[in-house]
């Protein structure tokens, strides 16, 4: 997949997320001892930070983008609602994009 897909199909994935409500279940919930709205912002300015610098993320938020995915993993075993599950999932498929691609981009 070329830098334009991989930018392109993250920005997809993102806009669809952005739209999603966070689930309100999960506000100030925690689970495996992961605070659910920090790890979605910690996610979410990856993320963004990402998209914004042309597919280039800095150490410091590649880690914490490794961390999250950790976290996420985690994280989904205890969802059990649909829409939590959803909403969970795709910022994990986000975080793995993201991920791989700035890896590949080294």
């Amino acid at each position: 997949m070329s830098r334009a897909e991989q930018l392109q199909n993250a920005s997809r994935l993102w806009e669809e997320h952005l739209r999603a409500v966070f689930p309100a279940g999960l506000r100030g919930a925690e689970l495996a001892d992961i605070d659910m709205v920090l790890l979605d912002a910690s996610v979410a300015g990856c993320v963004s930070t990402w998209l914004n610098n042309a597919g280039t993320l800095d150490p410091a938020r590649s880690r914490i983008l490794q961390d999250s995915i950790k976290d996420l993993d985690r994280v989904l075993l205890e969802i059990t609602e649909a829409q939590e599950l959803r909403y969970f999932q795709r910022l994990r498929q986000l975080a793995m994009l993201v991920s791989a691609a700035s890896r590949a981009a080294k």
